[in-house]
This record gives C-alpha cells, sequence and structure tokens, in this order.
C-alpha cells in the first residue's frame, strides 16, 4: 500500500548549508551559458585558447592510455611528473625537492587543497582584487571571512597601493591571496613589493598562498629564468609559510586535462596527502604521463606561445584603442585584457547583450567584483583575424 504523500518540511528544507548557498555563482559561466551551442558566437569569455593542446602532449596520453595506465596513483603524483616537476620549479626559481611538489587534479583543486591545509571557519583572509571568483569564494565554502583590497586603476593601469595591503593584513590574518600575473587584469606584483609583502608575513605568521598559473605568460620588466613572472618562490624559503599553486593549462594549453602542481613545505606533504585522498584521491595516471612530458619536452613550445599571445595582446589593445568609449591598457601578463567602457554601468546585463544582439561572447568586469564593474575581460589567445572580427562586432554594435 503506497503511502500518502509528505509535503516538504519547513523546518527542515532540502537545502545546503548556509556558506553554500551565499556563495556567489560565476557571473562568466552565466554569460557563457547564454551563447555556448550557437555558432554564430564568437567566444572569448574563458581563459583558454582556441587552439587545441600540442599533439605531442595528446600523443603522450593516448600512448599513456594504451599502455594501460588507467589504475590509481600515488596522492601526490606519480615519481616521474614530480620528479620532472621539481627539476622545472628549480631551474626557474632555485633549488626545489621532490618532497615539496605535489600533483593536483587542476589548479582549482590545487588552490582548494591550499584553503584547506590553512583555513577554516572564522579565519580572516585578505585577497588583492579584482580577482577570478574562484579564489575569492573558496575560502568562504570553509566558512572564512574574505577581506578585499583593489588594485587602483589609473592613467598607467592597475597598480596596488602597497602601504593599503599591508594595513589590511593585520596580525590576526590567516591568509593572504595573491594571483600574479592577475586574472582578469594582467597586474602583476613587482620583486620589491613581494619581498615587502613577505617580510610582513613573515613578521605576523601570515600564511601566503600564491596562484602563479600564469607565471610563463609575462610580458613585462622584470623576466626571472626562462621569462617567468617574479614569484614568491625566487625570494622565499621553501620551509616557510608560502604555498605556490600552477597549472598545466595555460603555457601548454591544457585546460581540459585537469592538471596542476603546488609547492609548499615538505613538512605538509603528509597532511597534503590525506586530503588528497578525501577529495580527488589523485590525478588521473595517463593525464600525469601527458603531463610529464609537456615539462619535459614543451619549453620550446610554450616559449613560441608567449610569443604569439605578446602580439596578440598588442594587436588587441591597438584596435580597441581605436573605438570610441574604450580604455584599454596591455598588461604585464595573463591573456587577458580588461578594459573599460565609457557609460558602463551594469557589466553583465552589457555582455548578455553583446551575445544576444552581435554574437561577441565576452566576460562581465563585475564577475572579479564590485571593483570590476564597468570593465569587461576579452581572451586574446587566439588569431588576430579572429579578434579583428570580435572588434567590428563590438564597433558596430557600439555604434548603434
Amino acid at each position: 500500500m503506497s503511502q500518502p504523500a509528505v509535503p516538504p518540511s519547513a523546518e527542515f528544507p532540502a537545502q545546503a548549508r548556509a556558506a553554500v548557498r551565499q556563495l556567489r555563482a560565476s557571473r562568466i559561466r552565466e554569460v557563457a551559458n547564454a551563447g555556448i551551442g550557437r555558432p554564430d558566437v564568437l567566444p572569448f569569455w574563458f581563459g583558454e585558447s582556441d587552439q587545441v593542446t600540442p599533439a605531442f602532449i595528446r600523443e603522450a596520453g593516448s600512448r599513456a592510455l594504451e599502455a594501460g595506465a588507467t589504475f590509481y596513483t600515488h596522492n601526490l603524483g606519480i615519481t616521474a611528473l614530480r620528479g620532472a616537476l621539481a627539476e622545472y620549479v628549480s631551474a626557474l626559481h632555485g633549488p626545489t625537492s621532490v618532497a615539496q611538489v605535489a600533483v593536483t587534479s587542476s589548479g582549482d583543486s590545487g588552490l582548494m587543497l591550499a584553503a584547506q591545509l590553512v583555513a577554516g571557519a572564522g579565519d580572516r583572509i585578505v585577497a588583492v582584487t579584482p580577482l577570478w571568483p574562484n579564489l575569492v569564494e573558496i575560502p568562504k565554502i570553509l566558512g572564512a571571512a574574505v577581506h578585499t583590497v583593489s588594485l587602483d586603476y589609473g592613467a598607467d593601469g592597475w597598480t596596488l597601493d602597497l602601504e593599503r595591503l599591508l594595513a589590511a593584513l593585520t596580525p590576526d590574518t590567516r591568509a593572504l591571496l595573491i594571483n600574479s600575473p592577475n586574472n582578469p587584469t594582467g597586474w602583476t606584483m613587482p620583486r620589491a613589493v613581494q619581498q615587502a609583502v613577505l617580510a610582513h608575513c613573515r613578521r605576523h605568521g601570515i600564511w601566503i598562498i600564491a596562484d602563479e598559473v600564469y607565471e610563463r605568460l609575462y610580458y613585462g620588466d622584470e623576466p626571472g629564468v626562462g621569462g617567468a613572472a617574479p614569484s614568491f618562490l625566487d625570494i622565499a624559503r621553501r620551509d616557510e609559510r608560502v604555498i605556490c599553486i600552477n597549472s598545466f593549462s595555460k603555457a601548454w594549453l591544457m585546460t581540459g586535462w585537469r592538471l596542476g602542481w603546488m609547492v609548499l613545505p615538505e613538512a605538509m606533504e603528509g597532511d597534503l596527502g590525506k586530503l588528497i585522498e578525501y577529495n580527488t584521491s589523485c590525478a588521473p595516471a595517463f593525464v600525469q604521463e601527458a603531463g610529464v612530458v609537456a615539462v619535459r619536452e614543451g619549453e620550446a613550445f610554450t616559449r613560441d606561445l608567449v610569443g604569439r599571445l605578446r602580439a596578440a595582446r598588442d594587436h588587441l589593445v591597438g584596435a580597441l584603442s581605436a573605438l570610441p568609449g574604450v580604455d584599454a591598457h596591455a598588461p604585464d601578463g595573463a591573456m587577458y585584457v580588461f578594459f573599460r567602457l565609457a557609460g558602463t554601468r551594469d557589466s553583465l546585463d552589457l555582455c548578455k547583450r553583446l551575445v544576444r544582439e552581435a554574437g561577441l561572447g565576452l566576460a562581465p568586469g563585475s564577475a572579479f567584483g564590485d571593483e570590476g564593474e564597468g570593465f569587461v575581460r576579452w581572451c586574446y589567445a587566439c588569431g588576430t583575424e579572429r579578434l579583428d572580427e570580435g572588434v567590428r562586432r563590438l564597433r558596430d554594435y557600439l555604434a548603434r
């Protein structure tokens, strides 16, 4: 005999906990979802190239699959990849051991793991914004409170008021979140500023969680070894409160492979292994094997990619600057032009209208925090013909 239907309980509603319900939904995804699947839309909304992963990396993944690399691996990654990454990081930033490197199932997963390692309910976290929304929201999932310090925008583009940041890094701050080169602005923290921030955080025991996934996509005046952007790994001891997260997505065009890594104090290796076990267990074996080839054989590809991105950046900034009402600066790093459109007060609505009416897919500045309102992000990781068509569509839309 069937039971009578029981109405939902008002006392015990079926819903996620408050911290999750209060998370910001991605406005980038909101715009993209309105245009994905439409062949007439030119998409520049996501941070990825329009080119597939290089053949030598794809072939390595295929070989690994054919060889049966489909089993679980060590939580922290296969020995070959951790060794290759330790050598890679050492060449760019100084001596780094295998025990200080862990493989993660994407850079995004690495950011979550870093937050889980050091942050908890009630902790004070400081983030420099505008910033990729995932990085701002991750600590909130854990119950931490995120306080933001905004970059300033002026005639020279985006700059940081160092004294304002240091004043926000009070002794009760648990961690500082830094993304440099920055998504969406392309701002890159100069070496002198890194040194001041590191010294301040040392004095107060504040963790630095550095998202450095764009370190190789750098065009500024302070290149390190291999042209990499200034990194906290260049100046920090490997045993202090600094965790750096990186990814295979940008320098080797492996966005869909979901593979990243972390550099952190060796003393945290065991605890990180537990967290990886309870999150993803491990990155897929055949993906890690492809990663080995990317690191060991991909340097020429990455250098060529950076050259092409620099040319695309300059081309797009020049084309956008010729449009009335557009204020665009060439960024020092990453793969975006974050430009201001005169009179724009609701960038989300603007980007939705651009999809509907112009077939142009851009990311709204408000997706990166209130500081980004009035701006729009354009990913330029593509050919100049595609960029020119996008600019033409924007020009025609603005003329209307």
